[in-house]
């Protein structure tokens, strides 16, 4: 029995010997080409933050762009030209003398500096009474004047906070620059109405003057006149009908 049983466990044997070895499958680790990888992804990330931060740049660059072409919403010129408007009308309708260089040559001449004892008593009432309305006039157009250049005072006061508040919120180079403009626009037409003030208090108080001065020379005409005469001659007064005394 033990005979038999040896060729089988060396058939056995040989068989397992005789087979061919067996060999395992494993992935293959490149640790350089995984660290080149990432490295290429970060950068591809870094380019495209870096490119979605331009393009918010230039976004905001164009809204800055328009917010400084944005035109102001406010404006005052309409205003400041109608209260001009009316200034100028007032001195166009100065009365007698007109602000005006040949008006002032021609009736200066003839009313004030005119005046002679060769003149008669009715011409030279007559100048004086020329003289007297060119003064009343002159002192009317200025009150007349100072009465439109105090309403102008609160339309002006409006305007000038409208436009510090515009100033202040503009959103942009152009907004405040406009409203800077009509600041500007608002103080020249201040310095104006006080020039025209200025131009017709002095206009009545050159005309007052003017008179004052042809006055002394119409009483020296008048003095001139009454020498003139013949001397008084006292005589009788009847007086009631009666006689005597």
């Amino acid at each position: 029995m033990r005979y038999r049983l040896i060729p089988a466990v060396m058939v056995i044997a040989f068989t397992v010997s005789s087979s061919p070895p067996a060999h395992a499958q494993w992935a293959v680790y490149d640790g350089a080409n995984h660290v080149q990888n990432v490295l290429i992804a970060a950068r591809t990330l870094q380019q495209i933050d870096n490119q979605i931060t331009s393009l918010a740049n230039q976004a905001q660059m164009l809204v800055n762009q328009g917010r400084n072409l944005a035109s102001l919403p406010l404006s005052t010129l309409s205003t400041l030209q109608s209260t001009i408007s009316q200034t100028t009308a007032l001195l166009a309708q100065a009365q007698n003398i007109a602000y005006s260089v040949q008006s002032v040559e021609q009736q200066y001449q003839q009313a004030y500096t005119s005046v002679s004892s060769g003149m008669s008593d009715s011409a030279l009432f007559s100048q004086a009474q020329t003289r007297w309305q060119n003064s009343v006039g002159g002192f009317e157009d200025a009150l007349k004047l100072q009465a439109r250049v105090v309403g102008n005072i609160p339309s002006a006061s409006s305007a000038m906070t409208q436009l510090a508040s515009a100033s202040q919120s503009s959103t942009g180079a152009l907004q405040a620059a406009q409203a800077g403009n009509q600041l500007l626009a608002l103080q020249s037409r201040q310095l104006s109405d006080i020039q025209a003030e200025l131009a017709a208090n002095g206009r009545a108080t050159a005309l007052q003057q003017a008179r004052d001065a042809a006055t002394e020379a119409e009483s020296d005409a008048q003095y001139q006149h009454f020498s003139q005469h013949d001397a008084y001659v006292p005589g009788a007064v009847s007086m009631f009908g009666g006689s005597g005394n």
